[in-house]
């Protein structure tokens, strides 16, 4: 059985959808923990979750301090690659997601353009400080678009890896025809003898005439 293809407007639905939900999440979120935890507030939520202000001018778990410009053009270029790929997806579960992970994407891209640099920091593209405020203690504080970017390109992998091959219309035979359009025809030794050069149909090999 076919699966029901999506249209284009419920392809991008799908996609912008989960982006815009997404980016407007983390970056109300990230507003909130700038007024509320700021000058070193701590709020207890549970167990060891907590939130703690934390402020990033690099990559993933504070990696490459200062490198904004490089890492917010790679994350462009990512979600552009995303969107090409959205074309050709059929599964709204994997549109969904490849929303979700261009949404996290583009939060700390806003991030990087929109948000004042540090402190000593200097002035320039992209230079802007990620919001960081998700704290599990024994994880690198991290906001609403990286656990986007994580765990919706984590459920994109197990998906690809686990999805079924689709089937192929045209290498099924079972109708009983053949590369050439026509249907398979029983060949019939008798018939196929009688219709070779030289052969006449019903007549007798024992005539002593011949």
């Amino acid at each position: 059985m076919s699966r029901e293809r999506v249209s284009s407007l419920q392809r991008w639905a799908l996609v912008l959808g989960s982006l815009v939900v997404v980016l407007v999440v983390d970056q109300l979120s990230k507003d909130w923990a700038l007024g509320r935890l700021t000058g070193g507030r701590i709020v207890d939520v549970i167990g060891t979750l907590r939130f703690n202000l934390a402020f990033n001018t690099g990559m993933a778990f504070s990696k490459g301090s200062g490198s904004g410009a490089i890492i917010g053009t790679i994350a462009l270029a990512i979600v552009v690659v995303l969107a090409l790929v959205a074309r050709k997806v059929e599964s709204r579960l994997q549109l969904v997601l490849i929303g979700v992970v261009m949404g996290g994407a583009l939060g700390n891209v806003a991030d990087r353009l929109f948000r004042a640099p540090l402190a000593g920091q200097p002035d320039g593209f992209m230079s802007g400080a990620v919001v960081d405020f998700i704290d599990v203690q024994f994880w690198p504080i991290w906001n609403v678009a990286d656990m986007a970017v994580v765990v919706g390109g984590i459920m994109l992998a197990v998906i690809g890896a686990f999805a079924p091959v689709a089937e192929d219309d045209a290498a099924d035979d079972s109708d009983g025809t053949v590369d050439g359009g026509g249907p398979d025809q029983a060949i019939d030794p008798a018939a196929a003898d009688s219709e070779r050069p030289g052969s006449s149909a019903g007549l007798d090999d024992t005539d002593p005439a011949r």
